[in-house]
């Protein structure tokens, strides 16, 4: 996992270029974060749910038109298929909570469904339609059926996806497609501008859900990161500490949490005003990165407090670790003297903690402990202090 915590001038740079990781992010669907990938998941389902629920209402009423075109069974054939069509609809756009484990495994489920829907419709459409020769009411009919895969490439422009999702998604329904044009011989002069314009489609939707994509990945990065320190936001943080969480409970690894308060902060601000404060906080977070190790994650929880999630570490390594990071500084204050932090830890498996808030509590109920016995000192697991010099 990287770092979350940047010097200013790299965050600010950041959302506006369009990097080599980027860009692979926009052609693959791999390596994005978590949080990237569950509100593309919510994004997916929403709109999955919302073209069911209009499908589900505009498909059986286009049954009107095949009773009036076509004659007997095959009108009561289409009739069926669009009434088995708009109950597929109907489950799919029927509200229901994106999977825990997998949301965007379960988003991709339910939008590889609703696509099915129409070249399913329209080659089933075709094998009926085929049964009775045609006149020119009905010939129109069959033709306007054979946009169905069209449409749902067109559509495809209204999700977040990545390049190579688009284009997997595409094929199933250009097969449907240059299927049911091969009906009865393929011909190119005849159904090479159907394909063709099949895959302009296809081009389509894949530059608008990539624009999507990098926009709505930008407006996460965006919430997700402090815009003072480049830690991230508590939001963030809290969902990252639950993730971590989980995953060291289920695989029985340690997690610890460190609290870190800066040591008489408000006195920065009173004598040298809130852009001297600012600095301080830039500078703290920016030591404290360079004194993590790589999967470490900082989060500003509030004002001058800050969280930092350390995986895989228990309780015995946590103090040469704590000393490490003191050793390179937190800084210069304004007036001269080097900031210091009071810190308070706690580790999933020596203090028993049941959840990560619970880990947080303690953590945060150590640090202020720490600050009453004379700041510059950490507090861990088993009330052991461990003092770096005086504040």
């Amino acid at each position: 996992m990287k770092h979350f915590c940047r010097p200013i001038g790299e965050r600010i740079a950041a959302p506006a270029s369009l990097d080599r990781e980027r860009l692979r992010g926009l052609l693959l669907p791999f390596g994005r974060s978590a949080a990237i990938r569950r509100h593309a998941a919510e994004v997916i389902l929403a709109r999955v749910q919302l073209v069911g629920a209009i499908f589900a209402l505009l498909v059986p009423l286009w049954s009107v038109v095949d009773l009036w075109v076509f004659d007997g069974l095959t009108a009561w054939s289409l009739v069926a298929m669009r009434l088995a069509s708009a109950g597929v609809f109907a489950l799919l756009a029927w509200p229901h909570p994106l999977s825990s484990r997998r949301p965007y495994a379960h988003a991709l489920g339910m939008l590889v469904a609703m696509m099915m829907v129409a070249p399913l419709f329209y080659l089933a459409s075709q094998r009926v339609i085929a049964l009775e020769a045609l006149d020119d009411w009905q010939r129109l009919v069959a033709q306007l059926y054979a946009f169905m895969p069209t449409l749902v490439l067109a559509g495809l422009a209204i999700f977040p996806l990545t390049a190579l999702e688009i284009l997997l998604l595409s094929l199933p329904v250009l097969a449907a497609g240059g299927y049911g044009m091969a009906g009865d011989g393929f011909s190119l002069q005849r159904d090479g501008a159907g394909l063709w314009f099949m895959s302009m489609m296809m081009g389509v939707a894949m530059f608008s859900g990539m624009s999507q994509l990098h926009y709505m990945s930008s407006l996460v990065r965006k919430v997700m990161t402090d815009p003072l320190t480049g830690a991230l936001s508590r939001r963030a943080g809290a969902e990252t500490a639950a993730l971590m969480f989980r995953l060291a409970a289920l695989s029985g690894q340690p997690f610890a949490l460190a609290f870190f308060d800066l040591d008489r902060f408000k006195a920065i601000n009173d004598a040298h005003g809130h852009e001297a404060g600012d600095r301080a906080l830039r500078l703290f977070c920016e030591r404290l990165r360079a004194s993590l190790r790589r999967g470490d994650v900082v989060v500003r929880w509030g004002g001058e407090e800050f969280l930092v999630l350390l995986p895989d570490i228990d309780a015995e390594r946590l103090p040469r670790l704590l000393r490490h990071i003191r050793g390179g500084g937190f800084g210069s204050r304004p007036e001269g003297g080097e900031m210091t932090a009071s810190i308070g830890v706690a580790e999933r498996i020596a203090d028993r903690a049941p959840d990560w808030p619970s880990l947080v509590a303690l953590a945060d109920r150590r640090m202020y402990e720490a600050k009453r016995a004379g700041r510059d000192r950490a507090l861990l697991p088993g009330e052991r202090a461990l003092e770096f010099g005086a504040a």
